[in-house]
């Protein structure tokens, strides 16, 4: 027999403190603009107010509200890709990529030896220098990188996001990682050959 709907745990007045914490934090990390994160916070707490009948108790609140913010994070790239051509690259966009690579195709530099990511993953700073890494993307880049690879979309869903064919999503993953790995060699990589010297 299905599982009934069943309401959140808590009552909807307690969430903003239960929660509001972890869906900025969230949200932030995700749009990397204070003023909108705080709007899709709101908004997604009034599309939980809304929908709280059909909360199934198959997961825990939090984990109900964050599935909601993806939604949200999803319709504002969907808005921001109407509102901007996707299909813009940046005019030494093929300058920066070909710079990495030597004559015969082989990286000018092998990238640095990360002999701890595990101990990166759970420090703060290293979030906070993906997130501007992230934010000097040019912006198709970045909605194409945060759709697929933060948010965890499919590559079809997102190209339906994203206005934009599978080819030209492939296109902007691919410079977009060869940028953040640029970035990252930079400010975090760098950093911690320095630290260890």
């Amino acid at each position: 027999m299905p599982k009934q709907p069943q309401a959140p745990s808590s009552p909807p007045d307690t969430w903003p403190t239960d929660h509001g914490d972890a869906l900025y934090r969230y949200a932030y990390f995700h749009a990397h603009d204070t003023s909108l994160a705080e709007d899709l916070v709101q908004e997604t707490l009034l599309a939980a107010l809304t929908a709280r009948e059909r909360f199934s108790g198959r997961s825990s609140e939090r984990t109900w509200l964050i599935a909601i913010l993806k939604n949200k994070l999803v319709d504002q790239v969907r808005k921001q890709a109407r509102e901007q051509p996707l299909a813009e690259y940046a005019e030494n966009d093929d300058e920066a990529v070909e710079a990495l690579f030597a004559a015969d195709g082989h990286w000018k530099r092998p990238p640095s030896l990360w002999e701890t990511p595990m101990r990166a993953l759970e420090q703060k700073q290293f979030w906070q220098v993906l997130a501007h890494c992230i934010a000097g993307l040019p912006v198709a880049q970045a909605h194409a990188f945060r759709l697929c690879e933060i948010v965890g979309r499919e590559g079809n869903e997102a190209c339906k996001v994203l206005g934009i064919s599978a080819t030209n999503l492939w296109v902007l993953l691919h410079r977009a990682r060869l940028r953040l790995r640029q970035c990252l060699e930079i400010q975090w990589f760098g950093r911690e050959a320095k630290v260890k010297r």
